[in-house]
Protein backbone atom coordinates (compact mmCIF):
# COMPACT_ATOMS: atom_id res chain seq x y z
CA UNK A 1 0.00 0.00 0.00
CA UNK A 2 1.33 3.55 -1.41
CA UNK A 3 1.61 6.16 1.84
CA UNK A 4 1.52 9.72 1.68
CA UNK A 5 2.67 12.68 3.83
CA UNK A 6 -0.21 14.65 5.20
CA UNK A 7 -0.24 18.14 4.39
CA UNK A 8 3.11 17.70 2.46
CA UNK A 9 2.13 18.68 -1.18
CA UNK A 10 -1.01 19.22 -3.30
CA UNK A 11 -0.08 16.07 -5.85
CA UNK A 12 -0.14 12.89 -3.67
CA UNK A 13 -2.71 10.40 -3.32
CA UNK A 14 -3.67 6.96 -2.69
CA UNK A 15 -6.66 4.57 -2.81
CA UNK A 16 -8.15 1.87 -0.60
CA UNK A 17 -10.49 -0.21 -2.38
CA UNK A 18 -12.81 2.69 -3.61
CA UNK A 19 -11.90 5.39 -1.38
CA UNK A 20 -9.31 8.40 -2.84
CA UNK A 21 -7.20 9.85 -0.43
CA UNK A 22 -5.79 13.34 -1.89
CA UNK A 23 -3.32 15.26 0.08
CA UNK A 24 -3.07 18.71 -0.12
CA UNK A 25 -1.41 21.68 2.04
CA UNK A 26 -4.26 23.09 3.91
CA UNK A 27 -6.54 19.94 3.44
CA UNK A 28 -7.05 16.49 2.83
CA UNK A 29 -9.93 15.00 0.60
CA UNK A 30 -11.75 12.12 0.68
CA UNK A 31 -14.24 10.84 -1.68
CA UNK A 32 -14.94 7.72 -3.07
CA UNK A 33 -16.74 4.84 -0.76
CA UNK A 34 -14.91 1.25 0.42
CA UNK A 35 -16.87 -1.35 2.44
CA UNK A 36 -14.80 -3.02 4.67
CA UNK A 37 -15.63 -6.52 4.75
CA UNK A 38 -15.29 -8.73 7.62
CA UNK A 39 -12.56 -10.98 6.00
CA UNK A 40 -8.80 -10.46 5.65
CA UNK A 41 -9.00 -8.46 2.70
CA UNK A 42 -11.61 -5.95 5.06
CA UNK A 43 -9.31 -5.87 7.74
CA UNK A 44 -6.60 -5.17 5.75
CA UNK A 45 -8.00 -2.31 4.10
CA UNK A 46 -9.12 -1.44 7.89
CA UNK A 47 -5.70 -1.20 8.62
CA UNK A 48 -4.80 0.86 6.03
CA UNK A 49 -7.17 3.18 6.66
CA UNK A 50 -6.25 3.29 10.31
CA UNK A 51 -2.76 3.93 9.42
CA UNK A 52 -3.67 7.07 7.39
CA UNK A 53 -5.94 8.60 9.82
CA UNK A 54 -3.61 8.23 12.89
CA UNK A 55 -0.65 10.02 10.66
CA UNK A 56 -3.18 12.89 9.92
CA UNK A 57 -4.40 13.01 13.73
CA UNK A 58 -0.15 12.75 14.54
CA UNK A 59 0.97 15.80 12.27
CA UNK A 60 -2.07 17.84 13.27
CA UNK A 61 -1.31 17.66 16.72
CA UNK A 62 2.41 18.27 16.28
CA UNK A 63 0.82 21.78 14.29
CA UNK A 64 1.82 24.66 17.55
CA UNK A 65 -0.28 27.33 15.55
CA UNK A 66 -2.97 25.42 14.40
CA UNK A 67 -5.60 27.92 13.13
CA UNK A 68 -9.53 27.47 15.00
CA UNK A 69 -10.67 26.75 11.04
CA UNK A 70 -8.67 27.79 7.58
CA UNK A 71 -10.56 30.37 5.58
CA UNK A 72 -12.81 28.93 2.43
CA UNK A 73 -11.21 29.05 -1.04
CA UNK A 74 -11.69 32.34 -2.88
CA UNK A 75 -14.74 32.23 -5.14
CA UNK A 76 -13.38 32.54 -8.54
CA UNK A 77 -14.77 35.91 -10.30
CA UNK A 78 -17.56 35.61 -13.18
CA UNK A 79 -16.61 36.97 -16.63
CA UNK A 80 -19.11 37.32 -19.21
CA UNK A 81 -20.16 34.37 -21.75
CA UNK A 82 -18.76 35.37 -24.88
CA UNK A 83 -20.50 32.91 -27.14
CA UNK A 84 -23.82 33.73 -25.58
Amino acid sequence: MATLKPFADDSASVGIGGLTIENGTDKIALYGNTDLTRDKAGLQQARALKVLVDQIVSTLEAEKNLPDQIAPPDTPDEIANPFA
